[in-house]
């Protein structure tokens, strides 16, 4: 049996589509928004038409782990807490630098190879994130947006234990989807991958224009948003392109955390190096010139821009080595804002 086969097992009818003529559907589950005739599958290679009815991936999960808010990343959403990540298979963009190409590529890259998928049901991945005590349950792994209804029945199971659900993603995302799992999503971590629209239709397969809408979509509906972009020598670390993206983020919302992330050599990227530290400063620099309240560098850890600092007074709230939480001084009121300790500067985030 082929993994195409064994996942047509593991499928139940979807929800985020539309019938069209002659047997056709429509897939709403990304931007993508792709026309699946019958015995076909659209981009992600995961949603497909079977006898006139689309269906999505269903109860299963291709790995599962523990790990700390900070490393999906959120710096701005319960400092030190445990989640429970999880995630299936397949992506609608198709990344050459993909850190996650083990799950996110193996239906269009006979190279990759995984593991056994595992069987089970929203009750059961609720349960275990109750079980450690995590307070946030993530998709993740893949791209969540084309398993939208399964990560829902997830994250509606774990609402009833007082857990909160977010997505890692692509930010790939279509007005219908975004309606669909807001009630139930509360974090959204979107990679803003460059700001060229050359590179994301040649690089991602995807276009600019509609991550860009989504990013505005997302704020606006009020998940708590988070951006990273990774910064890979030579693609997307040019000033020029860094203002014009630091700069867009900004027009959001100068609340908006901006995660800045260094390259290092994978999958099929590996014609150049890793991002040096000076990279990362230069577009952190760029950032706060455009008046990002919120700016963190990753994978260079001790250089004192993984803390969160009160934007108003300066002062360090939350200090972080790597993925650990070292001191967090954030008030937070009845209402669950988080105020600077030492001047009382409303701070932007989900706290309490």
């Amino acid at each position: 049996m082929t993994l195409e086969d064994k996942l047509r097992e593991y499928s139940a009818p979807a929800e985020l589509c539309e019938k069209l003529a002659d047997g056709d559907t429509r897939c709403l589950a990304c931007a993508h928004k792709c026309v699946i005739p019958q015995g076909h599958s659209g981009v992600c290679k995961v949603r497909f038409n079977e006898d006139g009815r689309l269906k999505a991936p269903w109860g299963y999960i291709s790995g599962c782990g523990m790990d700390p808010v900070e490393k999906k990343p959120f710096f701005h959403a319960l400092p030190g807490a445990l989640t429970l990540s999880f995630g299936m298979l397949g992506c609608n963009f198709q990344c050459s630098f993909c850190q996650n190409y083990l799950t996110s590529q193996v239906l269009r890259d006979p190279g990759c190879h995984i593991g056994e998928l595992e069987p089970t049901t929203p009750e059961k991945l609720a349960a275990a994130a109750h079980g450690v005590g995590a307070p946030i349950i993530v998709s993740t792994y893949n791209e969540p947006l084309i398993t939208a209804e399964w990560s829902t029945a997830v994250f509606k199971e774990a609402r009833k234990l007082g857990i909160r659900g977010a997505y890692v993603s692509n930010g790939y995302a279509s007005p219908e989807v975004l309606e669909y799992i807001r009630p139930h999503v509360d974090l959204y971590k979107v990679d803003l991958k460059t700001f060229s629209e050359e590179n994301y239709r040649k690089v991602a397969g995807g276009t600019l224009g509609n991550v860009l809408k989504a990013i505005e979509m997302i704020h606006a509906k009020g998940f708590w948003l988070e951006i990273v972009t990774l910064l890979i020598p030579g693609f997307n670390d040019g000033a020029a392109e860094l203002e014009s993206l630091a700069g867009f983020i900004s027009g959001v919302s100068k609340d908006i955390p901006w995660h800045i992330t260094a390259f290092y050599p994978t999958y099929n990227m590996t014609d150049r190096g890793a991002t040096p530290p000076a990279t990362l400063l230069k577009a952190r620099e760029i950032g706060v010139k455009k008046g990002l309240k919120y700016i963190y560098t990753g994978n260079i850890p001790g250089q004192g821009f993984e803390d969160t600092n009160c934007p108003s007074c300066g002062k360090t709230l939350v200090t972080r080595r790597g993925f650990r939480v070292l001191n967090n001084t954030i008030k937070i009121t009845k209402k669950g804002q988080g105020l600077c300790s030492h001047c009382s500067t409303p701070i932007a985030g989900v706290w309490k």
